[in-house]
């Protein structure tokens, strides 16, 4: 297994410094890159942790904090992520990710011509919509995220891999649909896997109430052969 480098960096977008954590694998070497995009809660540990998973299969995996324009916050507290989240611009956000690929490409160790995204809950909701708008990302990996209107789904941009539970309470099952429809309507490159019993967050396993491990570890498996299909 390779040696894994941490580190809090930052960079500018518009006026403001975004943070962000970073974890690749040592040396200089040239790999393929992914932006991770946090859950609601902030960029909390287990966000980290899975961007340092990344670096230990070849990647680098940078995390920008989408609240940095909101005092950095990282929160336990399902009201306060809520409050967070609601009062995050998408508009803000979506340039703070296209500013946290920019920075990437420029990174001696990152190859520009292999990066993509993968995001959590909220942070899927903003890879899908990353799909759509950047032209730099070669395959996106939104899981439970929101699904943009039908005719967005005409304007992706790379291949798409989506993981949803059936349970999920918070992404409806229509929503998932129309990305099939608009998946096969534009044909356009992608993928919808569906877990019959996982809930929202069953990927995040500090959560007990809702992480389902072998669903986890099968979307994992899937994210990892996703990605290498296309970025390597």
């Amino acid at each position: 297994m390779a040696d894994i480098h941490t580190d809090t960096v930052q960079f500018v977008s518009d006026t403001v410094k975004v943070l962000a954590f970073l974890a690749k694998p040592e040396g200089d070497a040239q790999t393929p890159a992914v932006i991770v995009i946090q859950e609601w809660w902030g960029v909390n540990d287990h966000i980290k942790e899975i961007a340092t998973r990344f670096a230990r299969e070849g990647y680098a995996a940078l995390a920008p904090d989408l609240y940095s324009r909101l005092g950095y916050k990282v929160t336990k507290d399902p009201a306060e992520a809520a409050q967070l989240m609601n009062a995050l611009s998408s508009q803000a956000a979506l340039r703070d990710l296209n500013a946290a690929t920019k920075h990437l490409k420029t990174q001696p160790f990152v190859d520009p011509q292999r990066l993509g995204v993968v995001g959590f809950c909220m942070g899927g909701t903003f890879a899908l919509t990353m799909a759509a708008h950047n032209s730099d990302l070669k395959a996106a990996v939104p899981f439970y995220g929101k699904v943009p209107p039908l005719e967005t789904l005409d304007y992706l941009l790379c291949p798409v891999l989506y993981h949803y539970g059936a349970k999920d309470q918070w992404v409806t099952k229509q929503e998932v649909e129309r990305l099939r429809q608009g998946l096969a309507q534009y044909g356009k490159p992608g993928e919808v896997h569906i877990y019959p019993q996982a809930d929202h967050a069953f990927f995040n396993d500090t959560r007990p109430e809702v992480y389902r491990e072998v669903d986890a570890k099968l979307a994992w498996e899937r994210t990892l052969k996703f990605l290498a299909e296309h970025l390597t």
